[in-house]
């Protein structure tokens, strides 16, 4: 029998799977099979922190905005960004290829996700160049790799607590931040946080090299535009960027001028989405999480509780 909730949302589910297919589409041309081998955990498997945290479509989609917000931050990550992408251009294209990489290193059996892994090795030695200040930037970058790492690893977890219905438990995190460190390492990243308190100390011993400028401005603005298929369910695009704003830190919502009327927005757009995200995973209960499950032979169940 549904409950009064699942029938209330119900109305909503359709829409919002149209509008996330849309927005992230499934290539079936994609080169990775999540259904085989069968009883491949993949790198994580099913008793994973990454696979219950990586399973919330809202937090991690909150999460992904958040965390290029924060990159905005960084002079030679940003300036990466500036000069080997058409961000202006496909901003959402590269958070699709942000999803992608997550979710196929998080689910994909073992082989598949290191390949995954070392495709992208190969592109990061390709972006090289020099930042606004005549400093040197390459994207393979140990430190570099560890600054991109923290902030989406960060903000997928502070997405997960803020829009998952699991409470988090106290020893997740930490858990968490040690199993998805390893991808970090496996691209080159170096002193790697393994631990809330390690993130804690990196975020604030890194503020010294960040800065809000002229670029983080215009990038900022860009994402402020991004086009996606939306209004779906009630949702606008707004809402989503400020349920992703309502993630940062305080000290990164202070360097990016953060108004009091955009903090207050961001805790209206928290509420809008929190409200909705069960409609989200009733509407997307067969994506790549579900799938790995299925082939390990674990029901996709599990990834709403924590041992």
């Amino acid at each position: 029998m549904s409950s009064p909730w699942q029938l209330l949302t119900r109305p909503a589910r359709e829409p919002i799977r149209r509008w996330v297919l849309s927005a992230f589409p499934r290539q079936s041309s994609s080169p990775i099979d999540y259904d085989h081998p069968h009883g491949d955990p993949g790198l994580f498997g099913p008793d994973s922190a990454v696979w219950r945290v990586y399973s919330d479509f809202p937090g991690m989609l909150a999460g992904g905005l958040a965390a290029l917000m924060l990159q905005t931050l960084h002079p030679l990550a940003l300036a990466g960004v500036w000069d080997h992408s058409n961000f202006r251009g496909d901003l959402l294209g590269r958070l699709r290829r942000t999803t992608a990489f997550v979710g196929g290193t998080a689910y994909a059996p073992r082989e598949q996700a290191e390949a995954l892994i070392e495709r992208v090795r190969q592109i990061h030695t390709q972006v090289r160049g020099q930042a606004e200040d005549g400093r040197p930037y390459a994207a393979d970058d140990p430190d570099l790799l560890t600054w991109v790492h923290v902030t989406e690893a960060y903000s997928f977890l502070q997405g997960y607590r803020l829009y998952s219905p699991s409470l988090l438990p106290a020893h997740a995190a930490d858990g968490y931040y040690d199993e998805v460190r390893r991808i970090a390492e496996a691209l080159g990243a170096r002193n790697v946080p393994r631990s809330e308190a390690e993130v804690s100390a990196y975020l604030h011993r890194v503020q010294p090299e960040l800065e809000y400028s002229e670029r983080s401005r215009i990038v900022l603005q860009v994402l402020s535009k991004v086009r996606l298929p939306v209004p779906a369910a009630g949702l606008t695009r707004d809402v989503f960027l400020h349920a992703g704003a309502a993630l940062l830190p305080p000290w990164a919502a202070t360097m990016l001028r953060r108004t009091p009327m955009q903090q207050a927005q961001s805790r209206l757009a928290a509420r809008a989405l929190r409200s909705l995200a069960p409609a989200f995973r009733a509407a997307l209960n067969d994506g790549i999480a579900s799938r790995a499950c299925v082939r390990v032979d674990v029901s996709p169940k599990i990834l709403l509780h924590w041992g």
